[in-house]
């Protein structure tokens, strides 16, 4: 598997700049539509495309150095934001699975209760896109203090009568796509030679910032307002790594609670943020489809109950999550 994350390392700038492509990641190869134990590179594209429909130069080639690649369809990702109306009721103590969010946005999942590191208060789990906005800190879309409300106001929260929580601490979301290859004749020349890139006369800049997460806490106005057991799941019982074909479920505010399996790690993937907006996360967990929009949030767990990943994006076809790992040590928090 590590082979597999240097190539994509080395190769995902120009992989990204493919038309249809929206990310890429370490996966099984499939054949006829079963899943096989090879490991190879999946590139995740939002439609699959005969080879005819696309210029020479972005068809995706067949592997890349010593690694084969597979096309997994993902459809357009999008963050989850709030659509269908399911676990959407004013709940005290609230637990985890229901209807949350600051009281600028619509409504998006509490995710989990945590501890701060430091202090041992229990706090709040969502994304920064639930629970701060899409803030990146410093575009005065969020602030710590902001009110954060259960049920999320397009459920019907308000700020007289629901607020639950206060925003503790997030990670900034930065809109920065990576930049295009300055000579796409010289990649053009690295799809039909492939392993010619290292020879280039050129070095791809990576760009500036990496959004690994999209993540935030909030600090309850009372403890005994939140209840740390997920709705449908229990509580959590530690936390582990993703693996591919893992079974993962999750108790969201809109679909409620679903499970798939995990098809790439490791993957770097373009969000749209709204419809004008969209940012690059790298280092993320993709699966079978198994949210809607308004689960954004939710805790993704294995089958012992042990916490994988926070669920933040997705689309008909996939759904991605951040690595929970990522989150604990981005937010100095535990379980």
């Amino acid at each position: 598997m590590s082979d597999i994350k240097n190539i994509i390392d080395k190769y995902v700038e120009n992989i990204l700049s493919l038309d249809n492509v929206v990310g890429v990641g370490q996966g099984y190869k499939e054949v006829g539509g079963r899943r096989t134990n090879e490991e190879c590179v999946v590139v995740l594209v939002e439609n699959k495309m005969d080879a005819q429909s696309l210029n020479e130069s972005h068809i995706i080639p067949q592997s890349l150095e010593n690694q084969k690649t597979d096309v997994i369809e993902v459809g357009k990702v999008e963050l989850l934001a709030s659509d269908d109306k399911m676990r959407i009721t004013k709940l005290r103590p609230a637990q985890p699975g229901v209807s949350i969010g600051h009281y600028k946005i619509t409504a998006g999942t509490f995710g989990a209760v945590v501890k701060d590191k430091k202090t041992g208060e229990p706090l709040i789990l969502s994304n920064n896109h639930v629970l701060a906005n899409i803030t990146n800190g410093s575009d005065g879309r969020a602030s710590k203090g902001d009110p954060i409300l259960q049920p999320g106001s397009y459920d019907g929260g308000n700020e007289q009568e629901d607020v639950i929580a206060y925003l503790e601490r997030f990670m900034p979301i930065y809109n920065d796509q990576p930049p295009a290859c300055p000579l796409m004749s010289g990649f053009n020349q690295v799809l039909k030679g492939l392993g010619r890139l290292i020879g280039a006369p050129y070095e791809v800049r990576r760009s500036s910032i990496n959004n690994k997460v999209d993540c935030a806490v909030a600090k309850p106005k009372d403890r005994e307002l939140i209840n740390s057991e997920i709705l449908g799941i229990g509580e959590v019982a530690g936390v582990a790594e993703p693996e591919l074909k893992m079974l993962v479920r999750k108790s969201g505010r809109t679909s409620g609670l679903t499970s798939a399996k995990i098809k790439a790690v490791n993957a770097t993937i373009k969000v749209q943020l709204s419809a004008e907006e969209s940012a690059v996360f790298t280092d993320q967990i993709i699966t079978e489809p198994f949210s809607k929009p308004g689960d954004s949030g939710a805790l993704v767990v294995n089958k012992d109950n042990e916490a994988v990943g926070l669920l933040f994006a997705g689309s008909d076809k996939s759904t991605i999550c951040n690595k929970i790992n990522n989150v604990l040590t981005a937010l100095n928090i535990t379980f």
